[in-house]
């Protein structure tokens, strides 16, 4: 018998304890949600509700097992029966004993990733579509076309037209792929992730004898991480829970930061609306972060005109306020954060129970020097280091062959991302250009140009001319002239063509571009930049690594559901957090808040907001830089009374606080 009088707190207790009916649980950050779920669903089985009438849909397989191993320890009852795991492993289950009823048969095969994009492939050389000639989607950029336009259930051609208007231009061949992917699919009796959703949708929609089965089976339906669910997803949840109406939906809408996921913010918003008599509760108890730092986030999130009003309260004593650290520029910035770093492990802090939170993967770029300079051994959750990226490893290989015209590797790189060229004709072309005096004076002649087939001539021509715009600009030709010059020699069209995240990777090498601004001398620049990757691998975590001794560097979007003792923020600067490209509408700052949200709330004891009054901008210079309009927007004003102005914050530039 479990003592839930003893085991929870009042808010959690009340949504253990509450009978049938829809049921909207807003879990404020650090309350306790994966408990609360985790006794809700023991108490169903105490009071006699049969494990396998129950359903819990989470994001992740591993939230899943920890709630029910959870739930085993708590009960006596044998909950094998139980459905719990993911929305595409429910769909999956469902689907596996019904897909006759959609036209598949049962042994219908899944495909990962990978194999869509191949399939996709295949169904663009089917269409006859020119890809040579004009611009258009390598086949894992379609794939994210199709996939974005399924789950948020917008047209192909509004997707192309708003997030990939570089194919605007294509949009009749990309709605002929498109369909000729689903022909395929059904043919060749197989589903795509996004098939296990839409089709499960599918068929509760339009087969009521299933629907029925399925709705009757599942006298509750439990749901975590609720802000998170796209519209399909929310569907499906209340299509199973038609018949009982005991639908129980835990979420926070402050922490609704996937929208470019497809996640569908209205979703938890309009939950009440969507399920009358709908009781609504709330977890405002946080058991991990001091009061000063919930205040801060508290004062801040009340800005958002889209929410359900809350005020986190922690259990804490009180602790050290969040400190505001306006810096020179960004080398001080990255200077302070290691130097912190290290007086926090000089002070006993554990070094995995430090983290540094950005928004973006290029604000990262300076600190990862700083810290591999100083020794501090670092695990990045963000990305891979952000100067072995493939982008930015392309243009210092043409950087590397103006320099030292004998490197073989950054040529072969180089040759290797022009169509057509692939590592026998790299290998051909290398020996001839190493039988020359000088390779760039080889590769300009007429001999260089006639090594290659006349199926390779034009992508051949393409990268003679490119190195010829860089050449022409020699000597002194600078690395952000020669970024420059590739950007807009085909290279960015090369990145739109390859990458779903082509506008970050754009941005990655404009934010290069001005760090290569301070070094006198490309071969300062690029000598540095080989030292940065050469260093000791203890720098970094390998995979697998559980040893847990690293800082962890990481976006804001990997650091949800994460916690440290101490968190230093970067970049906390307006048009860095918020980035500017997400300001177009109110939708797009509503949603930046909650991701300063997020990020101030995974701090438990110490709360630092870094960042420089002046950055570099190419052609234009020095800027300066304000703090972010979510720091600014802190003050007594605010429904929070006792909220102190930022300018209180400050410290002096020398570092004392």
């Amino acid at each position: 018998m479990i003592h839930y009088e003893r085991e929870l707190n009042p808010e959690q207790l009340r949504v253990v304890m509450e009978g049938d009916g829809p049921v909207l649980v807003i879990a404020g950050a650090g309350s306790g949600k994966t408990r609360t779920l985790t006794y809700r669903v023991a108490r169903l089985i105490e009071s006699g509700v049969s494990p396998d009438r129950v359903l819990l849909a989470t994001f992740t397989n591993k939230a899943a097992r920890t709630m029910l191993s959870r739930v085993t320890s708590l009960t006596e009852f044998d909950i094998s029966g139980m459905w719990g795991g993911t929305f595409h492993h429910i769909a999956h289950r469902i689907l596996r004993a019904n897909s006759h009823v959609l036209g598949y048969e049962r042994n219908f095969s899944i495909l990962d990733s990978e194999d869509s994009t191949q399939l996709i492939n295949t169904c663009i050389a089917e269409s006859g579509i020119d890809t040579k000639n004009v611009k258009f989607p390598k086949g894992d950029v379609l794939r994210d076309i199709i996939s974005f336009s399924f789950n948020t259930e917008t047209g192909v051609e509004d997707v192309v037209t708003t997030r990939y208007p570089y194919f605007s231009n294509r949009l009749e061949d990309v709605t002929l792929a498109t369909a000729q992917y689903e022909l395929r699919k059904k043919k060749l009796n197989v589903m795509d992730f996004d098939d296990l959703l839409i089709n499960t949708r599918k068929l509760l929609m339009d087969h009521p004898g299933v629907l029925q089965r399925y709705a009757e089976k599942f006298s509750h339906v439990l749901v975590d991480e609720y802000q998170d669910t796209n519209i399909i997803q929310a569907q499906i949840v209340d299509l199973l829970g038609s018949t009982h109406m005991n639908i129980l939906a835990v979420g926070d809408d402050s922490q609704s930061i996937y929208a470019f996921r497809g996640a569908n913010f209205a979703n938890i918003i309009m939950f009440p609306e969507r399920h009358p008599g709908c009781k609504v509760f709330k977890l405002e108890t946080n058991y991990r972060s001091t009061p000063e730092i919930l205040h801060l986030a508290n004062v801040s999130i009340e800005n958002n005109y889209r929410q359900y009003q809350k005020n986190l309260r922690s259990v804490r004593m009180t602790g050290i306020r969040p400190v505001l650290i306006p810096l020179r520029d960004v080398i001080q910035q990255a200077n302070f954060v290691a130097q912190r770093i290290l007086e926090l492990l000089g002070e006993g802090v554990p070094i995995n129970e430090i983290a540094v939170l950005y928004r973006a993967h290029y604000h990262s770029m300076e600190l990862q020097m700083e810290m591999v300079r100083r020794g501090i051994p670092f695990e990045i959750r963000s990305g891979i280091r952000f100067f072995e990226q493939a982008h930015i490893k392309d243009v210092t290989a043409y950087m590397r062959i103006i320099v030292n015209p004998f490197d073989e590797p950054a040529w072969k790189r180089v040759l290797g991302l022009y169509s057509k060229i692939g590592k026998a004709t790299s290998d051909k072309l290398w020996k001839l250009l190493a039988q020359g005096e000088n390779p760039l004076e080889t590769a300009m002649g007429d001999d260089f140009a006639k090594a290659v087939t006349k199926t390779q001539k034009p992508s051949l021509a393409l990268c003679r001319q490119t190195l010829s715009k860089i050449t022409d600009s020699l000597p002194g030709v600078s690395p952000a002239a020669i970024i420059e010059i590739l950007l807009e020699s085909g290279y960015q069209d090369y990145l739109q063509e390859k990458y779903t995240d082509a506008a970050i990777r754009v941005d990655d090498l404009l934010q290069f571009s001005n760090f290569s601004a301070r070094y006198h001398s490309m071969e300062d620049f690029l000598s540095e930049l080989s030292l940065m990757t050469n260093m000791t691998e203890t720098n970094e975590a390998k995979p697998g690594d559980t040893n847990g001794d690293k800082v962890i560097l990481s976006s804001i979007h990997q650091a949800k559901g994460l916690e440290w003792s101490v968190v230093l923020m970067i970049w906390c600067a307006d048009g860095m957090l918020p980035l500017a490209r997400s300001l177009k509408d109110q939708e797009g700052e509503e949603e930046e808040r909650r991701l300063f949200y997020v990020a101030t709330t995974r701090a438990k004891d110490q709360l630092y907001l870094c960042y420089p009054q002046v950055s570099y901008a190419r052609g234009i210079g020095s800027v300066n830089q304000i703090p972010s309009r979510f720091i600014r927007e802190v003050s007594p004003s605010s429904r929070h009374r006792q909220a102190c102005p930022y300018d209180q914050w400050m410290i002096e530039e020398d570092g004392g606080y």
